[in-house]
């Protein structure tokens, strides 16, 4: 939703509708009311887990007493790509810096200044899901972590990830959900006296998620590489690999096996005609025909040349 979209009268009664619907109930004030500009998205999953980004011009905004009422009090995750300042139940504000997560329960009077046009990441977590997960957490009214907090990469990774590619079923979403708040409790494990409890398993498959989400969007560069992958991902490679041992498979077998789904959907395309089977084979990443040519057959028992000229035909 892109506020430039609505009349500019109805701009801050539509996000303050949009917000309290979706993420929680705020008063926003611009700092300009000529100049307000605000993009906002949600998506909501099982487990009442919201993730949100928004984009706003220089604002205050408040969850005040009044607001209170409407009886929320899960705890909202935010990371903002801005230096903010937030004060949390009538305490003098602190600095938050770009980067670093902050974690409040909605049950509390907030107040925050945004001082700059800003993005933001946000999730809703559920407090009796997350109390289950970080039984302690209630000692505090809010958490502040630095950028570089332990899983925190993972989780930012992983949430992008979702806005990209949302879950395409209730069970993924189901399971997204759970990843989220496994990678939620670890990140807390060192902040909240008494620790986290959360499922190991859960997140390595989060974190395979991502490892392969890595590969898929670069199936076509030849130069595709364990060790490039878990440079990008901040893991070594052995862990990639028993990552992939876990799930029953290897990184060399899925890259290659996502590569031949690949080039059997663009062999299937007809737009494709004017290319040679080797200028495909390229395409997608292999960087010898003749392997290619043996890595398909074998596993669609047809030549490339076979599902080129059937697709031409049909």
């Amino acid at each position: 939703m892109r506020t430039d979209d609505i009349p500019r009268r109805e701009r801050m009664a539509f996000v303050h509708d949009f917000v309290a619907r979706h993420v929680a109930g705020l008063q926003f004030c611009p700092a300009e009311r000529d100049n307000i500009s605000i993009n906002l998205e949600a998506m909501m999953l099982p487990r009442e887990l919201t993730i949100g980004r928004a984009r706003y011009t220089p604002m205050h905004g408040a969850r005040t007493r009044y607001l209170l009422q409407d009886g929320r009090q899960h705890y909202l995750l935010t990371v903002h790509t801005e230096d903010h300042e937030i004060s949390v139940g009538g305490k003098e504000p602190i600095k938050i810096a770009a980067g670093d997560v902050m974690l409040v329960n909605e049950g509390i009077c907030t107040e925050f200044w945004l001082g700059k046009p800003t993005s933001v990441d946000v999730v809703s977590l559920n407090r009796q899901v997350l109390d289950t997960l970080v039984p302690r957490i209630g000692l505090e009214a809010s958490y502040v972590l630095p950028f570089d907090a332990d899983v925190l990469p993972l989780l930012r990774s992983y949430v992008r990830t979702l806005r990209r590619n949302p879950p395409g079923s209730v069970k993924a979403a189901e399971t997204a959900s759970r990843h989220i708040y496994d990678l939620a409790a670890q990140m807390l494990d060192n902040q909240v006296r008494g620790g986290a409890n959360w499922d190991g398993d859960s997140i390595a498959a989060a974190r395979l998620k991502l490892v392969q989400q890595d590969i898929l969007e670069r199936l076509s560069d030849p130069a595709l590489n364990i060790d490039a992958v878990a440079g990008r991902q901040r893991v070594t490679a052995r862990y990639i690999q028993r990552l992939f041992e876990k799930s029953g498979t290897s990184f060399t077998d899925f890259v290659r096996e996502h590569r031949l789904d690949l080039a059997f959907r663009i062999l299937r395309n007809r737009t494709s005609a004017g290319k040679t089977i080797a200028a495909i084979a390229y395409d997608c990443g292999f960087s010898d025909v003749s392997s290619f040519n043996r890595a398909f057959r074998q596993r669609f028992d047809a030549t490339p040349s076979d599902v080129k000229a059937a697709a031409l035909t049909a």
